[in-house]
């Protein structure tokens, strides 16, 4: 594919407005915002929105970029981290802050990945995390029968909780997560009645409509 020919000035400041009003408007009110109230913001016309961002998706991808980009550098801190129960705290608290303070990530983090691109790096930084998961688990420090998939209740919990306490008690969520990882280490672990869901359910999971029944 040829690479693609550099934006107008005036084309790139239009597509930068639309980012920065898409990251605040979707911090406001979630990823299912009006795209209408976006285009306002950044003082441009819908058409204008559509023509740089032609899906809802497209939008979200840009929006979050960054987000994507800080989880792989935590996944990153986390592996250079030597002690590995240390190591495996360190990414899910981190994981869980950057939820605990932005509304577009935690949201985010129920969804399945808006573009090929945002999936592409999330599965990068699930390579790490495999990484890391596996380290603590041969040390003995992390139960043996936890898997990455795994993580998915950790901060499908965390994003309630949030939810339900940001307003409220704002640092609610840490003692929620120290509640979890206890139970995660190896010395407390009990048999679990069921295996962890597969990848390919996770994902359907993350695809799944939430208004259907």
């Amino acid at each position: 594919m040829p690479p693609q020919r550099p934006l107008r000035l005036d084309a790139r400041r239009n597509r930068d407005a639309l980012v920065t009003a898409a990251r605040e408007v979707f911090a406001e009110r979630g990823l299912d915002a009006p795209l209408k109230e976006i285009a306002a913001r950044a003082g441009v016309a819908i058409g204008t929105l559509y023509n740089r961002f032609p899906t809802r998706d497209d939008l979200i991808a840009a929006a979050v970029e960054d987000r994507i980009e800080a989880g792989g550098r935590i996944a990153e801190e986390a592996l250079a981290i030597a002690d590995p129960w240390e190591s495996f705290v360190h990414l899910v608290e981190k994981i869980c802050e950057l939820q605990a303070y932005d509304r577009l990530l935690n949201e985010l983090a129920l969804r399945a990945a808006p573009s090929p691109e945002i999936a592409a790096q999330r599965d990068r930084g699930h390579a790490i995390m495999r990484e890391i998961i596996t380290r603590a688990q041969d040390a003995g420090v992390l139960r043996a029968d936890w898997a990455l998939e795994d993580i998915a209740f950790i901060t499908w919990s965390h994003t309630r909780v949030v939810e339900q306490t940001a307003g409220i008690a704002p640092e609610a969520w840490r003692r929620n997560l120290a509640l979890m990882l206890d139970g995660l280490r190896a010395e407390s672990a009990h048999p679990l009645p069921v295996p962890p869901i597969t990848e390919e359910q996770l994902n359907l999971s993350l695809s799944a409509d939430p208004d259907l029944d």
